[in-house]
């Protein structure tokens, strides 16, 4: 349920009978942005046992309080102003027995050019056979800029851990204030893929789509309806048989596939003989490297680090600095999803109710800004709360 409250405390409803307490949250904004007027972003906070739901409107310093039963809570502001964009996160923020100040910092990140449009991972129903069907992952890169861009090189990866329900090493928790510790780099788990090309070679024109086979560049529809053509001229594909041989999922691509629209492995980290992208709560990063190549980057040691607790599974550790858009996928099915990505990459997340549905994470369109520009421009505040919603079926399913 959602209960939309004031942004500042005076004149708050209780909408519960019994014990409420105040909870008081003031945003920190970074070093040199705190002139930013955030008036009117968007706050919600989310009681993670039950899943209740409160919004609420931030004042001009992006601060806000309301009144709510005692339980456990994930905290998020989200504000943008022009292409700037803040976000704060605080996650298990315990409200017990009297009121609460809380102080959370905000990040500061800049609207994406190329970003993320689409997330299909949870597969669909084998329909009219019987089971589950999982070989037909894709996801949609979109250029929300006014200007042409080029995918050429751009790399991708999901992060460690590859489900939100899991033991997540790599983020700590401070215990004097309960934030979150995030590490100084993405963990990136399995593998990475870079896109073939010399720097002009794959633009992406203003408003327009490129689609990325995870697995099979085949016509999935042929056996199981409810799946989706991923055989398309235009479309590329991760297909490389020297490190993911499991031709069950990675099948040769369509007859429609060029060569060229081939997606590469720079390097694999893992043991799976299939690339491993969570049906149910993945994180997906895209970035390009800044001073050398990716492959430069990963001949470095340093680079790459083992994954705690684990013999067999290492991860490369890609700097912030050079993310183009980063998505988190929650599973709503769980209480325990915890956050793996800061808030400067991903302040929130996109939730997914459940797997082998059809059904697939979309991106709003910012209709405003579309209607201005001539051109479809999606909504990006660097917040999958606010950006990504649950579509019932594969924007590719005909």
């Amino acid at each position: 349920m959602t209960i939309v409250l004031a942004a500042s405390c005076a004149g708050i409803k209780d909408p519960y009978k019994g014990s409420l307490h105040l909870l008081s949250v003031t945003a920190q904004y970074p070093a040199g942005y705190e002139g930013f007027d955030l008036q009117g972003s968007d706050a919600l906070v989310e009681e993670i046992n039950t899943g209740s739901r409160y919004t609420a409107l931030t004042d001009a310093s992006g601060s806000f309080a309301m009144s709510l039963p005692d339980g456990i809570y994930r905290v998020n502001i989200s504000g943008r102003s022009g292409s700037d964009v803040f976000n704060g996160a605080a996650d298990k923020v315990v409200l017990s027995g009297a009121d609460l100040n809380l102080k959370l910092p905000l990040s500061y990140s800049k609207a994406g050019s190329i970003v993320i449009k689409e997330i299909y991972c949870g597969g669909c129903k084998k329909l009219p056979q019987e089971g589950d069907y999982q070989g037909d992952q894709y996801f949609i890169l979109h250029n929300n800029d006014y200007n042409v861009q080029y995918l050429d090189s751009l790399c991708f990866g999901t992060l460690s851990p590859n489900n939100a329900t899991a033991s997540n090493p790599w983020v700590s928790k401070d215990p004097a204030t309960g934030e979150s510790i995030f590490p100084d780099f993405l963990p990136i788990i399995q593998a990475v893929w870079q896109f073939p090309g010399d720097g002009d070679d794959f633009p992406l024109q203003p408003g327009e789509d490129a689609v990325i086979c995870l697995r099979g560049a085949i016509d999935h529809s042929l056996q199981y309806p409810l799946s989706v053509n991923l055989n398309k001229p235009d479309y590329f594909v991760c297909y490389n048989l020297t490190y993911f041989w499991n031709t069950a999922y990675h099948p040769a691509p369509g007859d429609q596939i060029s060569d060229e629209r081939i997606i590469d492995v720079v390097i694999k980290t893992g043991q799976a003989n299939a690339y491993t992208f969570s049906l149910s709560s993945p994180t997906l990063v895209l970035w390009k490297t800044k001073g050398m190549s990716i492959q430069e980057f990963v001949n470095i040691p340093d680079n790459i680090t083992p994954v705690p607790g684990s013999s067999i599974d290492n991860v490369v550790k890609i700097p912030y600095e050079w993310v183009y858009d980063a998505v988190e996928v929650f599973d709503a099915r769980s209480a325990n999803n915890s956050k793996r990505l800061a808030p400067s990459a991903d302040a929130g997340y996109a939730l997914q109710t459940d797997v082998f549905l059809g059904h697939s994470l979309m991106r709003h369109v910012d209709k405003e800004a579309s209607a201005a520009s001539g051109y479809e421009v999606l909504t990006d505040t660097n917040n999958s709360l606010n950006d990504f919603y649950e579509s019932e079926k594969q924007s590719l399913y005909e």
